[in-house]
């Protein structure tokens, strides 16, 4: 397929058509990372961060009042 460089403002664009987008997993709405390899512009869905929402979750267990240890006891080389 190919498309047209095209003004958009003072940057330069292309108009990505929607059945490209589907086949890609991406729609008019999704984030996507920008790269160049090997001379090619690429778009991919973003990878999310290796600890993505560990904080949130943190947060919400520190909100538990039951004092139960979540995964029980461990015992050490020190026990």
């Amino acid at each position: 397929m190919e498309t047209t460089i095209r003004n958009i403002g003072d940057s330069k664009g292309v108009l990505l058509p929607k059945p490209l987008l589907a086949m890609a997993g991406l729609d008019e709405a999704s984030a996507v990372e920008m790269r160049v390899e090997n001379g090619a512009i690429v778009l991919s869905k973003p990878s999310k961060a290796v600890r993505a929402g560990c904080a949130q979750a943190a947060a919400v267990l520190g909100q538990s009042q039951s004092g139960e240890l979540l995964l029980g006891e461990f015992p050490s080389a020190y026990d």
